[in-house]
């Protein structure tokens, strides 16, 4: 029975979503090597975004937060719409 919830958990069986991951991962390697990005520099963008926020200060982290509740009024309906079309399979 754990390996039923492992599989449902993971959607699928271990072998097939590792392979799955594995090439999603070499489509968006490929990707960011035609776009010129790296794993380095992408880390490092990241930071220097970190880093920005705490030189701004705090109306930074207002603009932030305009832009996750901007993101949100996108992402959690497309989010309800799919889990409910999900659970009529």
């Amino acid at each position: 029975m754990a390996n039923g919830n492992l599989d449902h958990f993971l959607g699928g069986s271990f072998l097939s979503v590792l392979v799955r991951l594995v090439f999603i991962s070499l489509l968006v390697g490929a990707a960011m090597a035609f776009l010129g990005l790296t794993p380095r520099g992408l880390f490092d963008a990241v930071a220097r975004f970190l880093r920005s926020l705490g030189d701004l200060g705090f109306g930074a982290v207002r603009e932030v937060g305009q832009w996750v509740l901007a993101g949100a009024l996108v992402v959690v309906p497309i989010w309800l719409l799919s889990r409910l079309f999900a659970s009529r399979r």
